[in-house]
């Protein structure tokens, strides 16, 4: 689901708890002594409110004004610096630990991809971390989300909801995909189309490589496993060289 719809926001935290992707990003937070964080495509914040430690300052980044509105709505959002906007949206920082979560990357396409890392490595500072994920495109993941027809789920925020995921064509790394999704108490339908990127760990290390990073790791689970190849995860994790002048 893109979950773009206002009423689709709302599902978002239900869809997508705190668990161990959030343990892992929080862990290397506090393994670097993080200050300054910026969390890129930050949705509605259940992440980016929990790095927000005393002492800290925290940046969450979302282009989707609905998110957001969750985001401000939540908890100690008030610890946090919320900006509508993409990587070209980020203030002048000397930031520690850059995070990406929720396959944040793969929403991102081609060329500004390439643009927002290069913009992270412009707000990181010399040795800063930067940390995301992305589904390995060997899994074929989308081939188990589409389906014949559609389902019915009961959801603690909107209700039952009757949903159908369609593929609408894979050009090259880019697999284009439609969620349809009707609210039974009123017969509403919300249509989302959502084109996601699936990228090879090759290329992914090549890009963070000409943006100025040094790969740390690529790990295949939440607990630190290394990526072999066929896992249908892919964790980045790199570190900032020196900035260019």
């Amino acid at each position: 689901m893109a979950y773009t719809h206002p009423q689709l926001a709302t599902l978002y935290d239900e869809d997508n708890p705190d668990g161990p992707d959030h343990d892992f990003y929080r862990a290397l937070a506090e393994e670097i002594q993080a200050e300054v964080i910026v969390d890129v495509g930050c949705g509605t914040g259940l992440l980016t409110v929990s790095l927000a430690a005393e002492g800290r300052r925290v940046l969450g980044l979302d282009p989707a004004a609905v998110m957001l509105d969750q985001a401000r709505q939540r908890p100690g959002s008030e610890r946090v610096q919320w900006l509508e906007g993409d990587s070209t949206s980020l203030p002048a920082l000397r930031a520690d630990y850059a995070v990406l979560s929720g396959n944040v990357a793969q929403h991102i396409p081609d060329p500004q991809w390439q643009r927002t890392l290069n913009d992270l490595h412009e707000r990181l500072r010399s040795g800063g971390m930067i940390a995301f994920e992305s589904r390995n495109p060997q899994a074929r993941a989308w081939e188990s989300w589409v389906g014949e027809g559609s389902t019915t789920r009961h959801t603690a925020a909107l209700g039952p909801l009757r949903e159908s995921t369609q593929l609408r064509g894979i050009t090259g790394e880019v697999v284009s995909l439609r969620f349809e999704t009707q609210l039974p108490t009123t017969g509403q339908l919300i249509v989302e189309d959502l084109n996601l990127v699936f990228r090879t760990r090759q290329r992914i290390t090549k890009q963070l490589v000409h943006a100025g990073f040094a790969l740390k790791a690529v790990y295949s689970d939440w607990q630190h496993n290394a990526f072999t190849g066929t896992e249908p995860l892919m964790i980045f994790v790199a570190t900032a060289g020196t900035r260019r002048s």
